[in-house]
Parts: C-alpha cells; sequence; structure tokens
C-alpha cells in the first residue's frame, strides 16, 4: 500500500490514466464518425500499450544487473499470442464486426498478467480498475454518445 504513495508510482498511475482517457477521446471521435471500433475499444488498446511500455521499462530497470533471461522477449511473445487470440475473437459478418472490445480487453488483459508476472502488482491492481471502469462505467458514456449521435442499434 506504502507503493501507491510513492510519487514514482503516481507519475505511473497518470501515465496509465492519460493513456486511458486520450483511447477515449478517439474512441469518443471514432463513435461520433460512426465507425465501428468505440470508445472502449480504443481506450483498452491506449491503455494496453501504456501498461506494455511501463511493464517493460520497469523489467528492464529491475532485472538490469546482469540477468542472463531476457524478461521483455517474453513479455512480447506473449503480446504476439495474445494479438492471435484476439484476431479470432473478432467476427466480420454483414458490414458488422464484432469482438473488438473483447479482443482489447484480452489484450490488456495480458498486460495485466505480465505485470503479476513480475512482481508489479500496483501496476497491474491499477489497470485492472482501470479497464474494469472502461467496461462497465464508460459503456454507459458510449451508450449516451451513441444516442446523442444518432447511430444508436442494438450491438451494444
Amino acid at each position: 500500500m506504502i507503493e501507491i504513495l510513492d510519487p514514482g508510482m503516481q507519475d505511473t498511475f497518470f501515465r496509465l490514466s492519460t493513456a486511458a482517457f486520450l483511447g477515449l477521446i478517439l474512441g469518443t471521435e471514432r463513435v461520433l464518425a460512426h465507425k465501428q471500433a468505440g470508445m472502449r475499444t480504443y481506450a483498452l488498446i491506449s491503455l494496453g500499450a501504456a501498461l506494455f511500455v511501463i511493464v517493460s521499462e520497469a523489467i528492464l530497470h529491475q532485472y538490469a544487473s546482469g540477468a542472463s533471461a531476457d524478461p521483455i522477449r517474453m513479455a512480447a511473445a506473449v503480446v504476439t499470442g495474445i494479438g492471435f487470440i484476439g484476431a479470432g475473437l473478432i467476427i466480420f459478418k454483414d458490414k458488422t464486426i464484432r469482438g473488438l472490445t473483447t479482443a482489447a480487453g484480452l489484450w490488456v488483459t495480458a498486460g495485466i498478467g505480465i505485470a503479476s508476472g513480475f512482481g508489479l502488482y500496483a501496476i497491474a491492481v491499477f489497470s485492472t480498475i482501470l479497464a474494469f471502469l472502461i467496461f462497465t462505467l464508460v459503456w454507459f458514456l458510449e451508450y449516451g454518445v451513441k444516442k446523442w449521435s444518432g447511430k444508436w442499434d442494438e450491438e451494444m
């Protein structure tokens, strides 16, 4: 719990929050532009990318003192594998794309798993909270934006 009060960890939380927020802004624009991928998808992808970069940076500092294995390569392999799984979840049918949020959520979840695996618990917990909020609360925000823009349909 003391780690959360650390200024460096607060900087990490700010980076993750900023990434999620900026992704949310991009997703809002995509909803208003009547695109398939929406606010949650963009926020999760942005959060996931920041999470992987921050975790890689933390791992590099944590293991820089002569470790024989390269943990960053392992993390990259996990990201690649999750990319293939996520691609398999995306379904395109009748000009409708389904599964993007699920695929992005799996990608973020992989980052959370990598963070947890390297003992970066505060990053993992905070990212889980952000992803959960994106999945739940942002749904209502996205619903409102879609309804306001006239793009509302039964996909949600």
